[in-house]
């Protein structure tokens, strides 16, 4: 997915849901800190994504503009509505958000993690393909180890001691 295919589902998903603010929580999120980011961290032709203010319209996105829709159908790609407690995320997430707003997004308002948040989130998500994408963002110095376990104090101590082994398995691998 691309950052203005991105963009594309930042402007529906506001429009179907009347939320001006979109919240952007998987993979995707990378394109709001890197617009041109490596293709390999957007194989991926689904974007989590959740109105900021509402996430209860989550399912409104899931029925218009989701997986096998004509919206999916006739562009290729698509939205899963998600609420953002799907994902679990150091304590201070929200301040770290990225802002995408450009001609794209019709004066709506994205919203992405930072790739710090997302790669906390998919290593205590800890699937093979999350693993992947933090070990590719740690390679390309996106992110770094240091910081990432410096989160790690944003987490309860059980999710603190997962993301410290994943790291340490994500690295080793």
């Amino acid at each position: 997915m691309t950052r203005q295919q991105l963009e594309h589902i930042l402007r529906a998903s506001s429009a179907i849901t009347s939320c001006r603010e979109i919240l952007v929580l998987g993979s995707q999120a990378i394109l709001g800190s890197y617009p041109d980011a490596p293709n390999s961290l957007l194989i991926s032709i689904e974007a989590d994504v959740s109105p900021l203010d509402a996430p209860d319209k989550a399912d409104l996105i899931d029925a218009c503009i989701g997986e096998l829709s004509l919206f999916h159908e006739t562009f290729g790609y698509y939205a899963h509505g998600i609420a953002p407690e799907t994902a679990v995320l150091p304590e201070n997430w929200r301040e770290r958000l990225v802002p995408i707003e450009s001609s794209g997004t019709a004066g709506n308002l994205g919203w992405c993690l930072s790739p710090l948040d997302l790669a906390v989130s998919k290593l205590i998500a800890g699937r093979q393909k999350d693993m992947d994408y933090v070990r590719t963002l740690i390679v390309l110095q996106m992110v770094e180890k240091q910081s990432i376990m410096a989160l790690g104090n944003e987490l309860t101590d059980e999710q603190k001691a997962l993301l410290y082994r994943r790291l340490t398995v994500c690295l080793s691998a």
